[in-house]
């Protein structure tokens, strides 16, 4: 047994919002896994492909959204990009907000956070070893 994750979940109030959200931005997919309590995958890549990474779920969130500047109470899920500008870009068009502005991890990449339609809170990172 390993100590990896394998597994996440996005809580939403309104989750075809964040749905229709996370698909313009990132292409993601949401297949229908439960309807009672409703329950969605959520799908970042086809299984089988050449890319890593983990796939999780989506449902309805139980209990108030959080609010504005609060601290972060949940761990962060953060998404490398290819391109960080135009994701930034599909983001603020979807209905994010930036939360840190961009900025370089120096000799590393760029990186920045967001928040989505639901008040969640989730990373952009972009490799690149010129980043200053």
């Amino acid at each position: 047994m390993s100590n990896r994750v394998i597994h996440f979940e996005i809580h939403a109030a309104d989750p075809q919002r964040a749905m229709d959200f996370y698909r313009s931005v990132f292409g993601w997919k949401f297949p229908k896994w439960m309807t009672t309590p409703p329950y969605w995958g959520v799908v970042t890549a086809e299984e089988g492909g050449q890319e890593r990474g983990i796939n999780g779920g989506m449902l309805i969130r139980v209990g108030a959204e959080p609010a504005p500047g609060a601290a972060v109470n949940a761990w962060v899920c953060t998404v490398q990009v290819d391109a960080y500008d135009p994701v930034h870009e599909r983001i603020m068009a979807a209905g994010g907000s930036v939360a840190m502005e961009k900025h370089a991890i120096p000799g590393m990449a760029w990186q920045g956070y967001y928040t989505d339609t639901e008040g969640n809170l989730f990373g952009v990172h972009q490799p690149d070893t010129e980043a200053k």
